[in-house]
């Protein structure tokens, strides 16, 4: 060639240079940088060479299939609790925040065929239910969504992991519509909070969201809460819910370890839907990452709060640990016995 490699466009790359540039980089493991002094082209363009020789077939790269689900863990907890379960496999050392973006990732086309033409998907805030719903890309043929909030505002301030958000982005990825709760989740006594739900749009979306067909909801502890992280509740009203056993919260409201909504003075200041409607809705789907979880997982179980899981491995075993799962699982539906 008339031209050195420093000036070469990429159509004029010969198939010996792009070997040798794959040969240096894969096998030998020199850097870009030095690749490039060998074939004289910068180490950006070395980057491009390796892009070429893949795309001539040059270079291929063979990855193992990953199995992203454990099986056998998702049958136990069938058979265990008569709860339908994705387990995702947990990587040993990655912290909870990329863990979560794992499930989401791996669930996400599982929990998609759930959904029909016009279905109606409930949706509670949550750190893991976020990626699960940002994961979740449409499928042809699924029109007419309805998305609903579960949950009143948190704060005047919500975040990408609220419901309200959660909600408006699901809905515009899937181009369907939004039903939204305008109203706060807590209310700072009884009569202001029947006051607001006697409202006829409040009744009304409660009731619609009453009759959802699927229900993604987070399950929170007293100590892993966004609600708790977000300050909403005085120290009186935490020691009132230690008081009361509480052993998990979806939708804002707060249960003992038999998945019965704990009797304080927070469950009637709360505007969400309550835990006997999400009870008549089909698929119920608890949304988990981490052991720590396993106890409110087994109570919502026990109390026939969700029939369906999703759920890293971690947490998966700790749950089958649990007392509480080990006498749990009679007392749940499943989701083919309601379907």
């Amino acid at each position: 060639m008339k031209r050195g490699a420093a000036g070469q466009t990429p159509s004029t790359y010969t198939d010996q240079q792009l070997i040798l540039a794959a040969r240096l980089y894969y096998i030998d493991g020199m850097s870009q940088a030095e690749i490039g002094t060998f074939v004289r082209v910068s180490q950006s363009k070395v980057s491009r060479m390796l892009a070429i020789a893949q795309q001539r077939g040059l270079v291929r790269i063979s990855v193992p299939e990953y199995e992203s689900r454990n099986k056998a863990l998702e049958t136990s907890l069938r058979k265990r609790f008569d709860v339908e379960a994705i387990v995702v496999h947990s990587i040993p050392g990655v912290e909870v925040k990329p863990l979560r973006q794992i499930l989401g990732y791996f669930a996400a086309p599982v929990v998609r065929q759930w959904f029909q033409p016009r279905s109606l998907i409930v949706l509670a805030g949550g750190r893991t239910v976020q990626p699960l719903v940002e994961q979740m890309q449409p499928v042809d043929g699924i029109s007419g969504l309805r998305v609903a909030q579960g949950m009143g505002h948190i704060d005047a301030t919500p975040g990408p992991f609220d419901a309200a958000e959660l909600c408006r982005s699901f809905a515009r990825a899937w181009n369907g519509s939004v039903l939204s709760l305008n109203a706060p989740l807590l209310f700072p006594d009884k009569e202001s909070c029947q006051k607001f739900m006697r409202l006829p749009q409040i009744q009304d979306v409660l009731r619609t969201i009453a009759r959802a067909d699927v229900a993604l909801v987070g399950i929170g502890t007293l100590e892993q809460s966004v609600l708790v992280d977000r300050a909403i509740y005085s120290k009186s009203e935490l020691n009132e819910l230690r008081h009361a056993e509480a052993a998990g919260e979806i939708f804002g409201r707060f249960y003992d370890h038999r998945g019965v909504e704990c009797r304080t003075s927070l469950r009637d200041r709360t505007l969400s839907l309550e835990l006997n409607q999400l009870r008549q809705i089909t698929r119920r789907v608890g949304v988990v990452v981490g052991a720590d979880r396993a106890p409110a997982v087994a109570a919502a179980i026990k109390g026939n709060l969700i029939n369906t899981l999703v759920i890293d491995e971690a947490g998966a075993t700790a749950l089958l640990d649990t007392t509480q799962g080990k006498a749990a699982g009679t007392s749940s539906r499943s989701t083919q016995s309601k379907s």
